[in-house]
């Protein structure tokens, strides 16, 4: 005869499943990782927000910053950029900043190279299928790395520089790690460097053409 009281194993059966949101747990880092490479793939770096990642997830917004610290930090993770903008900036602006283009080509080459470029291609990989992979590496090149060092040297004309400056940058890891366009795919740094750095300082610090303008 039943006591009236249910065994836990019946208890467990009648239970309904989890709905809505998750639990803070790695399940839920994986979800969030999962859904940014998702939105920025979609929409952008620049337009992607905290909250549309989060609902995507299923998650709180504030989980966002609980593993991650905020979006950049996410995107880096999400698209595998072996950086973290937060230690790379200070590096980068500790100098004369008429070298500034110069360290960040060396920088930016170390990174790719030492990872023998895998970590570009893969970017590029990752979300082809969903949008422009190099706009997405494009803007967050451009907005979390370039604008901030542009803004902190208090230079005119910030967005013009950064997007000039990211198309340099990003357009050389394009040739170099996907495309693999000789000479610049097997050149070593210095050629490179001496190459580039002083079209890329002059869209850093130099004097742009007031002509030049962006759309909108």
């Amino acid at each position: 005869m039943s006591s009236g009281t249910p065994r836990q194993d019946d208890t467990d059966d009648a239970a309904p499943k989890r709905r809505g949101r998750r639990p803070g747990g790695q399940d839920t880092r994986a979800a969030l990782v999962e859904a940014a490479r998702e939105v920025f793939a979609e929409v952008g770096y620049n337009d992607a927000t905290v909250r549309t990642i989060a609902t995507r997830a299923g998650v709180d917004p504030a989980m966002v910053n609980h593993w991650f610290g905020g979006k950049e930090s996410l995107f880096t993770v999400a698209v595998q950029i072996p950086v973290d903008p937060t230690t790379l900036i200070p590096e980068l602006l500790a100098g004369d900043k008429e070298q500034l283009a110069e360290r960040i080509l060396r920088r930016f080459l170390a990174v790719w190279d030492d990872v023998g470029g895998g970590s570009f291609a893969a970017l590029v990989r990752s979300v082809a299928s969903h949008g422009s992979a190099v706009r997405l590496l494009r803007e967050f090149v451009a907005t979390v790395v370039i604008n901030r060092l542009i803004r902190e040297l208090d230079m005119d004309r910030p967005d013009l520089r950064a997007a000039l400056s990211a198309s340099q940058i990003v357009g050389l890891g394009m040739m170099r790690y996907v495309v693999q366009l000789e000479p610049l795919a097997s050149a070593d740094h210095d050629a490179l460097v001496a190459a580039i750095a002083p079209n890329l300082q002059h869209y850093l610090t130099g004097e742009l053409d007031p002509a030049a303008k962006l759309p909108g």
